[in-house]
């Protein structure tokens, strides 16, 4: 079943209300007090929200499918509880949550228990309250439902603006404390270092052969470009799979339907996004873990690759209105959108990339001059963000077209029409396909 925007906004308010209960309970049981466990003052913990609205957006097709719509919904809410958790944390100087203590967790930032709990939370919701809410929101006035809507959202930003205000206020007192705190102990330790100084004088003069020279001068450990995983080498990693995504996909369809086909995300250069996303997701997700076992690897390459296709090919559809791949001919496949074999590629894919090409690569990239590197990195970006840019523009002029076929109304249509037309689109995407409304 699809929703209207309107009834996704108060889905949003309703189950980051519900999650907020959820969480005050919780700690009720633990601690045995009222604890308001969200950023916000207002009853509502957004992330819960988000997480309700993507998962009946994202995965509608497999509410019949209960366990994989659990598998997806647990990849999906941990890709959003540790973007939000780091981010919270980059931004605040403060973690929010923390799940250290049980035994399989990622950073502490989610644990596998608590996602389980969030995926059957989350088809529960899907399956039956959804459903229930849509009928209960049918009967509201459609003037009524708006104002409403404009009054909580209002409140809901006004609550974040303030809370975001205190909290970095709050974080710029602690750090006048800390470096307070760190000026009284630089203060002692220049009495301290007096004091030492004087002895170490005294027992010089008294000890001349104490002295020894030192010909040993410290070392400058050279600056290395892009260490660890940074996100410049991510950065530089995104292109280089793309670009190796590319090639591998163009050699397979020439290998398995005997002709050159492009496999191209962007209309400029061989360059795969979803290889190149890819392999960024793996490198940030299975970094920690790199040195774990083959099995290891896949398993966790197999779970991660397979929902993240699915989610690419749900967004391709509702953003450009085309299919870019189907595997409905394939057995073992999900809507047409993943198949279990190609997931069991990811994996594969995930033990190469981290055991073999990575530590080759992230070597290649360290190498590179600093002063090189840096310059080359802006070039890199600036090129792949236009390139993304264009070939979005050019794709939403392409489906425009066939949608509702008119003259150029602007100077961006004229443009795209005159450099960009079907043919040349057809040829980039040879298996795009138009999704009817």
């Amino acid at each position: 079943m699809m929703y209207s925007f309107s009834q996704l906004a108060w889905f949003f308010l309703i189950y980051s209300f519900l999650g907020w209960c959820a969480s005050v309970a919780v700690c009720a049981v633990k601690k045995h007090s009222f604890v308001n466990p969200g950023f916000l003052n207002l009853p509502l913990s957004p992330i819960y929200g988000v997480g309700a609205v993507l998962v009946t957006v994202v995965f509608p097709e497999l509410v019949d499918q209960p366990f994989f719509f659990i598998l997806g919904s647990c990849a999906l809410f941990a890709v959003l509880a540790v973007t939000t958790g780091v981010g919270l944390e980059r931004l605040l100087r403060r973690r929010w949550w923390d799940f250290s203590h049980h035994r399989f967790h990622f950073h502490g930032y989610v644990s596998l228990s608590m996602l389980l709990v969030l995926g059957v939370a989350a088809w529960l919701g899907m399956r039956f309250l959804n459903p229930l809410l849509a009928l209960v929101l049918g009967d509201l006035p459609e003037l009524l439902s708006r104002i409403l809507l404009l009054v909580l959202y209002s409140l809901v930003g006004l609550d974040l603006a303030l809370s975001l205000g205190i909290t970095v206020e709050m974080g710029v007192r602690l750090r006048r404390l800390s470096r307070l705190s760190q000026d009284f102990q630089e203060l002692s330790s220049l009495f301290g270092h007096a004091i030492t100084q004087r002895i170490q004088a005294r027992m010089l003069h008294a000890y001349p052969n104490l002295e020894q020279p030192s010909s040993a001068k410290p070392v400058a450990k050279p600056e290395v470009f892009a260490q660890g995983c940074s996100p410049t080498k991510l950065i530089w990693l995104f292109v280089i799979a793309a670009l190796l995504g590319d090639i591998i996909e163009t050699l397979f369809c020439r290998a398995t339907m005997g002709i050159w086909m492009s496999r191209s995300s962007l209309i400029y250069g061989p360059f795969s996004i979803v290889w190149g996303l890819g392999a960024v997701m793996f490198t940030a997700l299975l970094y920690r873990y790199r040195d774990k076992s083959d099995r290891y690897l896949f398993f966790a390459g197999t779970i991660l690759g397979g929902a993240y296709e699915y989610f690419c090919s749900v967004f391709t559809e509702l953003v450009f209105g085309t299919v870019f791949w189907d595997y409905s001919h394939i057995p073992f496949n999900l809507a047409g959108r993943i198949n279990l074999l190609y997931c069991f590629f990811w994996g594969i894919a995930a033990v190469g990339w981290m055991k073999l090409l990575y530590p080759h690569l992230s070597r290649l990239i360290e190498r590179i001059p600093m002063k090189a590197g840096k310059p080359l990195t802006v070039v890199l970006v600036v090129f792949m963000v236009a390139n993304i840019l264009i070939s979005a523009l050019a794709l939403g002029r392409y489906q425009q077209r066939h949608t509702v076929p008119d003259s150029p109304t602007n100077v961006v249509s004229e443009f795209l029409d005159l450099h960009y037309p079907d043919e040349r689109i057809e040829l980039v995407y040879p298996n795009m396909k138009q999704v009817a409304d």
